[in-house]
């Protein structure tokens, strides 16, 4: 369990259930609104769901049912409400008005700024940071409310990282003009980035990819004997990291990607996009599942689905089927052309089984790109070497 400080933000959590999303699935994906609030440093207290044909389209749960939550939050000084999907404008500009009304300054969240709260924690390139500005700034641009004056006079906490304010008549002018500057310098960075991938060209490239704190960054050092940061936490990895390795004499690169999750905001997947073009490019894909999770079905259904909209869905791809040391019996997956290899990172075991399936695949492209290899005697020793990120 988290241990929380005594300065620790609280927060309740707020979903609809439907008949498109019945109770049992709702309250899963409570549970993963609440590990996304633990990353972020926040105490969940309690949780409120709402049984609606549809969400409210004034204030997502109906007058009563806010009315309740707020007498909860006012009663535990509650510092903010999360709510498990995304707030149109309005939502969030009525919600807000019925907490002025009881006089309470709490802080309104949706699924979507929560990430990119944590996003903005995470980061530690100029790419990266660039990347989580702009996607704040432009979900923040329609949703200029009270909440959001005097940008100058930065608030701190979950969910205020970043931007900060100014008047509210002049917010939508600097919003815009920070959000033009922030495309400029994107721009900028990401073109040095494509010259820096195209220089790789003669490489095979093999990206992993998977939900969110499934093991990715564990089996990357695993992998490549490298040490790659790595936590329980969703989200520990927001930067690409590379690595060039050496097998059989054979150099291809190795690439650590952001974790991909249910619901993840359209706004962060555009900013993103050079980074995913990390997979978009690569040759092979290793897609990392954390087979303990009781999800795990949905989990792969979701990083299927957006590596079809990416365009990657058709790459050659191995499934790594992780955690088997925490898992209890193996799962059968009938998951049809792809090679499946049951491991686990932490643990190092199979690992030699997913090497030598991941090396056909890396030895067959790399003849497709230099078919005289073997007759030039190019063989090279093993050797771990990192590639500067830009």
């Amino acid at each position: 369990m988290t241990a929380f400080n005594k300065q620790a933000e609280t927060a309740v959590l707020v979903a609809v259930s439907s008949s498109k999303q019945p109770l049992e699935r709702t309250q899963e994906y409570l549970d993963e609104l609440a590990f996304l609030a633990r990353t972020a440093g926040v105490l969940s207290l309690n949780v409120f769901i709402q049984n609606l044909a549809k969400p409210d389209h004034k204030t997502y749960v109906g007058k009563g049912k806010l009315e309740e939550i707020i007498a909860y939050v006012v009663e535990k000084t509650v510092d903010m409400i999360i709510f498990d999907d995304d707030l149109s404008p309005s939502q969030v500009r009525n919600i807000e008005n019925t907490l002025q009304l009881y006089g309470q300054e709490v802080k309104v969240l949706d699924r979507s700024l929560l990430i990119l709260n944590i996003f903005a924690q995470r980061a530690q390139t100029a790419q990266a940071k660039t990347q989580v500005e702009l996607a704040q700034y432009q979900y923040m641009l329609p949703r200029l409310t009270r909440m959001w004056t005097h940008l100058s006079k930065q608030r701190g906490g979950v969910g205020m990282r970043g931007p900060g304010e100014k008047e509210l008549e002049t917010d939508r002018r600097i919003a815009n003009d920070r959000i033009a500057f922030l495309k400029t310098k994107l721009a900028t960075i990401e073109k040095q980035a494509f010259t820096q991938r195209k220089h790789r060209d003669q490489l095979v490239r093999v990206a992993l990819v998977g939900y969110t704190n499934v093991g990715k960054s564990t089996l990357m050092t695993s992998l490549s004997k490298s040490q790659v940061f790595a936590e329980n936490k969703l989200f520990a990895t927001v930067d690409s990291t590379v690595r060039k390795l050496f097998w059989d004499g054979i150099p291809f690169l190795l690439t650590d990607t952001v974790g991909f999750i249910r619901k993840l905001p359209t706004l962060l997947i555009e900013s993103f996009k050079s980074t995913l073009d990390e997979v978009r490019e690569a040759d092979v894909l290793l897609h990392v599942v954390d087979i303990s999770h009781p999800n795990v079905e949905e989990q792969i259904e979701v990083v299927n689905g957006i590596l079809n909209e990416m365009g990657a869905g058709n790459k050659p791809c191995i499934m790594v089927l992780n955690k088997v040391d925490v898992a209890g019996p193996k799962p059968i997956f009938d998951i049809e052309n792809y090679p499946k290899y049951y491991i686990s990172a932490q643990q190092k075991s199979n690992l030699d089984a997913l090497r030598t399936g991941l090396m056909d695949l890396i030895k067959e492209k790399h003849f497709q790109i230099f078919p005289n290899w073997l007759n030039n005697n190019h063989l090279l020793s093993y050797s771990d070497q990192i590639v500067p990120e830009s």
